[in-house]
């Protein structure tokens, strides 16, 4: 039987630690939150290696110092509401469920939103809600949020994405540049959004979010 718990402790102590990751809600909910309940049965013991946990069709489960460092950088508030998208297990929405009011976690594959649903209802995340949809459209009816995390690559954030954050909300997303991914943040100030870099990091691209592609003739 592996011993989670120690690989926990381990992944917090040799990944997100040294990774400039200091805000101790995040670490806690590292320590607490089990990774291995959030891959497929037979990826268990890959859970805690620090790499991005292949889903199948393109989607990954990112890996822990990136996920941690887009939730340093978007800094949730225990009042705020989230939305992420791409959630595939859930992993990403129980962290930012020990951080913030209430996450909606989108996914676009029914199984994987079947297999979020039950992973999170078995580790307790009851301020979460599972929602089945195109990831590109977000989820607007649960809207606007205080902040919008991207569970993979992007090449293009359609603008009715970053149209459902409050004023004042952030959205974090690693964008693909050719055979770099770049995580930034944007922030929704006025109605414009402004975008700074945060580090770099890779994943595969969403579906949806692919460049918009020129007509060739």
């Amino acid at each position: 039987m592996a011993d989670y718990a120690q690989r926990r402790t381990t992944m917090v102590d040799t990944q997100v630690r040294p990774s400039d990751v200091t805000k101790f809600p995040i670490i806690e909910a590292m320590l607490r939150i089990p990774r291995e309940m959030f891959v497929p049965d037979d990826k268990r013991d890959a859970a805690y290696v620090g790499e991005n946990v292949d889903l199948g069709g393109g989607r990954v489960v990112l890996e822990p110092r990136t996920l941690a460092k887009m939730l340093e950088a978007v800094d949730i508030q225990p009042d705020e509401l989230v939305l992420d998208i791409a959630s595939g297990y859930g992993y990403s929405t129980a962290l930012a469920a020990h951080l913030a009011e209430a996450v909606i976690a989108l996914e676009d594959v029914p199984e994987l939103a079947k297999e979020a649903e039950r992973a999170l209802g078995e580790a307790g995340a009851d301020n979460t809600a599972v929602i089945e949809g195109p990831l590109a459209e977000g989820a607007a009816k649960h809207g606007p949020y205080d902040v919008i995390m991207v569970q993979g690559a992007v090449q293009h954030m359609p603008e009715g994405i970053t149209d459902q954050l409050k004023d004042g909300g952030r959205i974090v997303a690693i964008f693909q540049e050719g055979a770099l991914g770049v995580v930034r943040v944007g922030y929704r100030i006025d109605g414009q959004m402004t975008w700074r870099f945060a580090f770099n990091a890779g994943a595969p691209v969403l579906p949806g979010f692919e460049a918009n592609r020129a007509f060739v003739l």
